[in-house]
Order: structure tokens, then sequence, then C-alpha cells
């Protein structure tokens, strides 16, 4: 009884997603369907499984016009129901309110932003937005080792190409005299206290639980010694909290606040050289600039201690803090610490390459923001690390771009064909399958063809196959070349159909990316470049414009010099 279950429920699984993907059904999502439909029947997938195989080989067999009809006959209702909207949206922030909430992006200006930014900057946006509140860009800038004067402008053209528009934006280094002031009042009250030691012996003191003599100085020396930081007077000391040095959260044992860094700064100058850490900065500028709901990556949980302390101690409003886990990417270096060296080793061409998560690559590569926005919502705000594949990404970006996108024919490592008795034809092929609004080209052809290498390797003597949209090709003679003669029009069911071009063709190299790290190794082979051929009607196409290349992948153009380059984005 529960095969005959299985199997009604696989056939009409099978043929909507067959009708669905122009007659032919993936097994894997019909699988899927299948056992979560039964699961409240107890039966077990093992059981499913290679019914659903069979089944689905059954409703590949059909013409698409016969699992349409099959499946009105037998469920209607799938028929005439569009593709389920996925939910996108946030859950409920707690305790927000209308009109009311706060979120900001702090960015250190360091490099161009990367897919985990997008993670950050898209959430904070969006439920600044969901709740009609203020979005804050904030340019977290207080490390003069580390700002960079273009960054500032570049990480806002990031935002900006991922459709972020903010409320209000301003530089952490412009508060500095509001952080001193707030330093001060932490000595005076006797919670903070300039240290002189070494930082080899400040660590042994932290690992044992130990206090420094430093801890112990009056709140009127340590004062004396701070304004001797701020002035020049005195080189090599930071300024601690007194926290609690036997505490089980280490980042609780005397927290360094601020440091000296005599380094001129692209927006203060010289004008300052003691600086504000991320435990200190961070919460301050949440706590007086309204935010009320930063978010963090979970790897800043153990500091979320500090962060109320020192609020507790200035007298300063605590923002609700909220943690989610890092994005983190199958061979892909979502990390600013591991993109830069790429760069400085001149193993990548900058971050615009196309083999990095910035957003400068992932658009050159052909990923749209909305793709990139899709994917970081469908994550969510869960604590809970893992690692996804890049593929998860080239799922959202094709389902947008795939309605729109321009086919063409690109003829990768070309092999020449000759087909001896070929018709002189004008044809005329669609730019889309299904949207009419993109129109057609027309295509001369003669008796010689370029095909790909690879399906030219597989053709024997006396094999069919069929030039794509065009006609059927017997093969008469196959060595460097392959020689073929013309049979007819017809469609023939399952022979090889092959992209060509003519002898009007245009040169075209196409790169493909593919992970950057094998096993946490730099993968030298991870940028290929393929020599081709494209069709002479790609010749009318502009740079950024996303095209198929029929049975090679989505590529995004670029024209260089009346030439056409080609960064393939996915399949």
């Amino acid at each position: 009884m529960s095969e005959d279950v299985i199997t009604s429920t696989a056939r009409i699984h099978a043929l909507q997603n067959a009708v669905q993907f122009n007659g032919k059904a993936n097994i894997k999502a019909v699988t899927g369907k299948v056992i979560a439909a039964l699961r409240k029947d107890n039966i077990p997938p093992q059981k499913i499984i290679p019914l659903v195989n069979k089944v689905v080989t059954q409703v590949n067999a059909l013409s698409l016009k016969q699992q349409t009809t099959e499946l009105k006959l037998l469920a209607p209702e799938l028929l005439q129901k569009g593709k389920k909207e996925r939910d996108f949206s946030l859950p409920d922030l707690p305790g927000a309110e209308q009109g009311k909430v706060v979120t900001r992006f702090p960015p250190e200006p360091n490099g161009c932003l990367h897919i985990g930014h997008a993670k950050a900057a898209i959430v904070d946006y969006e439920y600044a937005r969901m709740y009609d509140g203020t979005f804050i860009l904030r340019f977290d800038d207080t490390n003069p080792d580390n700002a960079v004067e273009e960054f500032y402008a570049a990480q806002k053209e990031d935002l900006r190409w991922l459709n972020i528009a903010w409320d209000k934006e301003y530089c952490t280094s412009d508060n500095l005299e509001k952080h001193y002031r707030l330093a001060e009042q932490l000595i005076k009250d006797g919670h903070a206290y300039v240290c002189t030691c070494e930082s080899d012996f400040i660590k042994e003191c932290r690992f044992h639980g130990k206090e420094c003599d430093c801890r112990s100085v009056d709140c009127g020396e340590s004062i004396d010694l701070w304004k001797e930081m701020l002035s020049s007077g005195l080189d090599g000391a930071i300024l601690r909290m007194k926290g609690d040095m036997i505490c089980n959260n280490t980042a609780m044992r005397d927290p360094t606040l601020f440091r000296i860094i005599d380094k001129e700064h692209p927006r203060q100058g010289t004008k300052y050289r003691v600086w504000p850490t991320y435990d200190f900065a961070g919460a301050v500028e949440d706590s007086i600039s309204g935010v009320t709901h930063p978010f963090r990556t979970k790897e800043y949980e153990l500091r979320d201690e500090c962060y109320f302390k020192l609020l507790e101690l200035l007298q300063l409003r605590k923002p609700h803090l909220m943690e989610f886990a890092r994005l983190s990417i199958e061979g892909m270096p979502v990390s600013k610490r591991k993109i830069k060296p790429l760069i400085d080793k001149g193993l990548v061409s900058g971050y615009d390459d196309i083999r990095l998560p910035t957003l400068q690559g992932l658009a050159k590569r052909g990923i749209t923001p909305e793709a990139i926005k899709q994917f970081v919502l469908s994550q969510g705000i869960s604590k809970v690390e893992s690692t996804v594949t890049f593929g998860l990404v080239e799922s959202f970006n094709r389902k947008l771009i795939d309605p729109s996108a321009k086919r063409f024919f690109f003829v990768p490592h070309p092999i020449e064909l000759t087909v001896s008795n070929a018709p002189q034809k004008k044809k005329t092929i669609r730019l889309h399958p299904t949207n009419d609004a993109l129109g057609s080209r027309a295509i001369q052809t003669d008796k010689t063809f370029f095909i790909p290498q690879t399906d030219a390797e597989k053709l024997q003597v006396g094999d069919i196959f069929r030039l794509k949209d065009l006609f059927n090709v017997k093969v008469t003679k196959k060595n460097k070349k392959i020689v073929g003669e013309y049979l007819d029009e017809e469609l023939i069911q399952n022979s090889a159909k092959l992209q060509w071009t003519t002898n009007q063709f245009l040169p075209m190299d196409v790169f493909i990316p593919h992970p950057l790290f094998k096993d946490d190794t730099y993968n030298a082979d991870s940028l290929e470049q393929v020599n081709g051929y494209a069709e002479q009607a790609t010749a009318s196409l502009n740079t950024g414009e996303l095209v198929q290349f029929e049975r090679f992948g989505f590529v995004r153009i670029e024209k260089k010099d009346h030439s056409l380059i080609g960064y393939f984005s996915h399949k």
C-alpha cells in the first residue's frame, strides 16, 4: 500500500517539477518534496528514494505537452499556482518600537567591503527600514595604522552598489575629545589606571590573574600620567579598566581602553596620539549615538561583559547588543586579514579580482546586489556557526538573472567543422527561449563552423549530432578537424546538441574563478582562462551586460578596445 502512496505522490511532484523546468524533473528536488510530503506517514527515505528515481525517469521520457496534460488531470491547482515567493523577512527585534530603532554599520576603513560586511550592513539596514528607524554609517577609524583615506570613499561606493542608503554618517575619530573626557572620568572615579608595564609582563599577569603595581597608583597620579600620554610626555603606556583579574572571562582582566599610536591619521593628521581600542570606542559610540540594537559577530561574545561594564561605570545608556554568526564560505577568504596579503603579494589582481568575495569582485563576475541581499537574509541572524558553499549565492543570482539574460553561442577551445553539403542559410534565433521582449539575432551560415574541443573529441565517424537551433550533421571524417555532411533539420531525440559559430566570430577570453584556497592552502590554479570564439552578434554587447553562453554558463561582459572579455559568473 505504501508503495502506491509513494508512487502517486512522486508522480505528481515529478510532473510539477518537470513542467516548471522545461520538461526535465530534477531527482533531488522531487525526492525532497516526496520525503517531506510523506513524513507524517512515517515512511522511511530508503523506501521512497528508489521509487522516486523510477517515477522521475518515466516522467522525463514524456514530452512537455504530455507532462502538462497529465498534471492538469491529476492536480490542476499545481498548474495555476505560481512559484511560491520566498520569505526573506527578518525576525522581530526584542524591545523594538516603531520609529525608534537605531542601527549602525561600523566598518574600519582599511580595505574594500566583502560579503561578510554585506551581511552586517544588510541586516542593520533592513532592521532600520523595518521599524521606520535610523541607519548610521560610522567609520571606526581609531587605529591610524589601519585607516586609509581611499577606503572611506570606496566603502561608501560598495554600500551604494548594495542599494544601501544611510541616514547619518560620521567618523569615530571626530569624537576623540569626548572619549578623552570619558576616559578622565573613569580615572577620577577610580575605574581606570595608566599602565606602563611591558606588554609581555601584562600578558603574563593576565594569564596568572595577577595585578600589576600600576593598578594601585592613586587617581591623581594616574590623571597626571594620562595627561602626559596625551601631551607626548610619556611613551609605551596604556589606559586600562579596573576589571577583575581573576575573572574566568579573560576579557575582563583589566582590558586596554586606550593606547599610544604615533602615526599620522588620514582625517585627523597628527592632532592625536592616544587612541581608543575597540572595547572602549565601540561601546561608547553605540551609546552616545543613540543606537538601540547594535549587531556584531559572535566572535566578540566574550567581550560583551566588558561592553556593558564600561557603560555601567560611565553611567551611559545600554543598547540591546546582539550577535550573529560570522559568515564563512567554503574556499573563500571572508576576512580582510586573509584578503589583504593576497593583494600585497600579487596573488590576486586587486580588490576587484573575481576570485575574491569582495563586493567589487562579486560585481565584476556578475553577482547582483539583490542576490547578495537574498542570500544574506536567507542565512538569518542565527548564532550557529556554519560554512556554506558559494553555490548558494549562485543559486539566488541564477533565479534573478535567468529571465532577462540574452542567450548567445560561445565556443571554448574551438575546433573547425566543415559541413560539405550545408545549405547557406540566414538563421534567426531567439535571444531568450521565453522572453519575447529580448528579440532575436540573425546568423548567416555556409559550410564552415567551429564547435567546442570537448565535444569534438567525443565525436566518431558515423555519429550524428545537431548544431543547436540549426540542423543535423553526420560525421564523415575526423582528424585535427571534423568533416561532416548535412542531414536534415528535424529534431532527433537524444542527439547531442552543440553550440557553434561560423567563420564570422569574435575571439574572446573568458576568465573562470575557482576556490582560492584548498585545505587552507592558496590554490595556484584558482583562475582559469578559456580561449574561444563568440558569435558575431556579441559585438553589440556593452560592459556590464550579463548573458548566458549556451551550454557554458552565465558570463559578465567587459568591452576593452573594441574586443570582449568575459568573466564567468556560474552555470
